[in-house]
């Protein structure tokens, strides 16, 4: 894994998947061409569209594809409602052990202070994928483990202290969510990042899961890193999108101890696709993320610095209140990065 150390040469599988992804993917990309970096980008198609095509959404030729590269830049993927389609992200997620989640929740506009990090166990839980199917029941198992919860620990109390390449320096407090109350696993799991946040001299709050979704609908801005399980985390950073401006806005990265995903956190649209008005910022943000994951923190600001003078001037997609397309947001952005560079 990177780990913030820069990278001589980066090779990335591009995967632009369904639906608005076939859009956003390139506006990102166009947003990496305003720098001069030595990146090698390497197309890769899985998804439902390939499914629908050849009856296997993913091969393992990909994930041949996928291994000689450094990380995936992953755009949107639809998942029908059938039996027979294996989630891909959940087979990539699995295959390279990319158990931790980090999703930004961070306001764009002045006067929205709102800026706090969800830190998501992403292998386990309720998506650990077993499940027993009886004529009137589906018997679906959640994992927790001890192994698990202390890795997820550690990479939030990492974070916290500012040790990892795509956060701050500012030590954060953190806030573990469960289901104790109820649940056993939820048990360990509190009981293990306690543990973890205590040998860290890391600052610490546990929450109720329920009491959680509460306060952040209340006074989001007294959050600064959440740490929870699978299902719980999904949940909540969707629902944390909708104080921020929608989830065009969110950014995501999937981590393992040597390979990375990133992608945004809304879905494929298929509603909305081939409309050029998605939003590109939720990739846009994803590919900073990526960058200032292979070392290339000042790109990664450069990016950030960029995104916000264009939304402040303006320059926006209908789902945000404007009147721009997805290649007019994208280059708007590239042009400030390229201005700017030239100064």
């Amino acid at each position: 894994m990177s780990n913030g150390e820069p990278m001589s040469r980066m090779k990335v599988a591009v995967v632009e998947g369904d639906g608005i992804g076939k859009e956003v993917v390139p506006s990102a990309l166009r947003v990496l061409d305003a720098f001069s970096l030595d990146i090698e980008e390497v197309p890769v198609e899985i998804g439902y569209g390939k499914w629908k095509r050849t009856g296997k959404a993913i091969t393992d030729g990909d994930f041949n594809i996928f291994e000689s590269c450094d990380c995936i830049f992953f755009g949107a993927i639809t998942t029908p409602p059938d039996p027979s389609y294996k989630s891909v992200l959940v087979r990539i997620r699995q295959q390279f052990d990319l158990y931790a989640n980090i999703r930004p929740v961070k306001g764009m506009g002045s006067g929205n202070n709102i800026d706090f990090t969800i830190v998501r166990e992403n292998t386990e839980g309720m998506y650990s994928g077993i499940e027993h199917v009886f004529p009137d029941a589906v018997h679906s198992t959640r994992v927790i483990t001890r192994r698990g919860s202390e890795r997820i620990a550690e990479y939030a109390c990492l974070l916290a202290r500012g040790n990892k390449g795509h956060e701050g320096n500012n030590r954060k407090r953190l806030t573990i969510v469960h289901k104790a109350n109820i649940l056993r696993s939820c048990r360990l799991f509190r009981e293990v990042c306690i543990s973890v946040a205590d040998r860290r001299g890391i600052s610490w709050e546990d929450m109720l899961v329920d009491a959680t979704a509460h306060r952040l609908v209340l006074d989001p801005e007294r959050f600064e890193l959440i740490v929870t399980t699978n299902l719980f985390g999904d949940i909540l950073s969707d629902m944390a999108a909708a104080l921020i401006g929608g989830l065009g806005l969110c950014a995501s990265a999937n981590i393992g101890e040597d390979y990375a995903l990133f992608e945004p956190v809304h879905g494929s649209a298929p509603d909305i696709a081939g409309k050029g008005i998605a939003n590109p910022i939720a990739a846009i943000l994803s590919l900073a993320m990526m960058l200032k994951w292979c070392g290339k923190a000042e790109e990664s600001d450069a990016v950030h610095d960029a995104v916000s003078r264009v939304m402040a001037a303006g320059v926006m997609t209908p789902d945000l209140g404007g009147r721009c397309s997805t290649a007019e947001v994208a280059e708007a952005v590239a042009a400030a990065i390229e201005k700017e560079q030239a100064t």
